[in-house]
């Protein structure tokens, strides 16, 4: 199923009030999305951005003040979340606790007046898609399972109604590292099984690759970006697309160009033809990832003075990691095994430098993913 949502707008009441302040910050502030029939969209950002409220507001759990959202071609906004045909996963399992697994599973066809050997057959079909060691679970009160035991009743119950559309809330949130890992796997296998339309929301950057075919960056509740992992990795619209994914930070340089030459602190670099003839002259920021910078020589000139306070090894990466400053900005850098000392000269592969505007908003210049051959 495809979900359309078209300039969806959400505020909610002021403590007290009895109207909605036109001056409070909406909870949705004009909301576009598109996604296609079988596509997982992970939905994440900072907390606080929108990404529950934009997964309620999709379920039918909110109304959106102004915008509309379409399953395929049908406007839902007076179809009740229960008729929607949806599943939705929480965070906190939301089981019946009086009830077995195979109870919570089978309760669906219970009120839907569905027949006892259809619910039994669904419920053993189920558990088989759902792996080794589930049909224990069914034979076991909810009460007594594991976090992770829990969400898998959870998951299940949510396919044996058919559903059209996932929508999933930080489903794995509350699970210790090792049982996040196997039941996001697990997860993803049965979304690519099945085909079914997902929004899995989660604040994890990490879980959001993972999961996605796509993700949505939001913040303040807009949608700041939407795209694969390398078209925001690489492509990010502003500083913010670009701080927020990479597992290691991001160098910022505050900078000016001027005569084809970008000048940060003491250090003038000559720019590449293509930056050049694309930057204006004027201030500019300049995101440079560790990986991307390139050592120069004191005495080759040109390069910047990087005064190194940690060197930092990472065997499973097989990685030297040095962190320190170069005129007051913070920069990591992969430097060559073996590297030691106080002191190394820097110079930013302009191939792989994103330039953004001076107040971060937009971005001027980025380099795209690479291309293998």
């Amino acid at each position: 199923m495809r979900i359309r949502l078209a300039d969806v707008t959400k505020r909610y009441l002021r403590e007290g009030s009895l109207r909605v302040a036109s001056d409070e910050p909406p909870a949705l502030d004009h909301i576009s999305l598109d996604i296609a029939d079988g596509e997982t969209v992970s939905v994440v950002g900072p907390s606080g951005c929108g990404k529950s409220t934009l997964l309620r507001l999709v379920a039918g759990l909110e109304t959106a003040d102004c915008g509309t959202v379409h399953y395929d071609e049908h406007d839902v906004a007076d179809v009740a979340p229960q008729d929607r045909g949806i599943g939705m996963v929480f965070q906190d399992y939301a089981l019946y606790p009086t009830m077995k697994g195979a109870g919570n599973l089978k309760y669906y066809f219970d009120v839907h007046r569905r027949t006892e050997d259809e619910a039994r057959a669904r419920a053993k079909e189920i558990a088989d898609i759902m792996g080794v060691g589930f049909e224990l679970l069914l034979g076991q009160q909810t009460t007594t399972l594991s976090g992770g035991e829990q969400q898998r009743v959870a998951i299940a119950r949510c396919i044996v109604r058919d559903p059209t559309l996932f929508l999933m809330d930080e489903p794995i949130v509350n699970l210790d590292a090792k049982l996040r890992e196997s039941t996001r796997m697990e997860m993803a296998k049965l979304l690519k099984r099945y085909g079914i339309t997902t929004m899995f929301v989660t604040h994890d950057q990490q879980e959001a690759v993972f999961m996605g075919d796509r993700i949505a960056l939001m913040r303040a509740g807009r949608v700041v970006q939407i795209g694969t992992f390398d078209e925001l990795y690489y492509s990010p619209v502003n500083l913010f697309v670009a701080t927020f994914f990479g597992s290691r930070p991001l160098a910022v340089l505050p900078a000016t160009v001027a005569d084809r030459t970008v000048r940060f602190g003491e250090a003038a670099w000559p720019l590449p033809a293509v930056l050049a003839d694309r930057l204006e002259p004027g201030p500019v920021r300049i995101g440079v990832r560790p990986e991307a910078w390139r050592f120069a020589g004191a005495e080759s000139g040109g390069g910047a003075r990087m005064a190194v306070d940690r060197i930092e090894s990472v065997p499973a990466e097989r990685l030297t990691l040095a962190h320190g400053t170069v005129s007051g900005a913070r920069v990591t850098v992969v430097a060559p095994a073996g590297t030691a000392g106080d002191v190394l000269w820097l110079t930013p592969d302009w191939e792989a430098a994103t330039f953004f505007a001076a107040d971060g908003e937009h971005a001027l210049h980025t380099p795209g993913a690479p291309e293998f051959f």
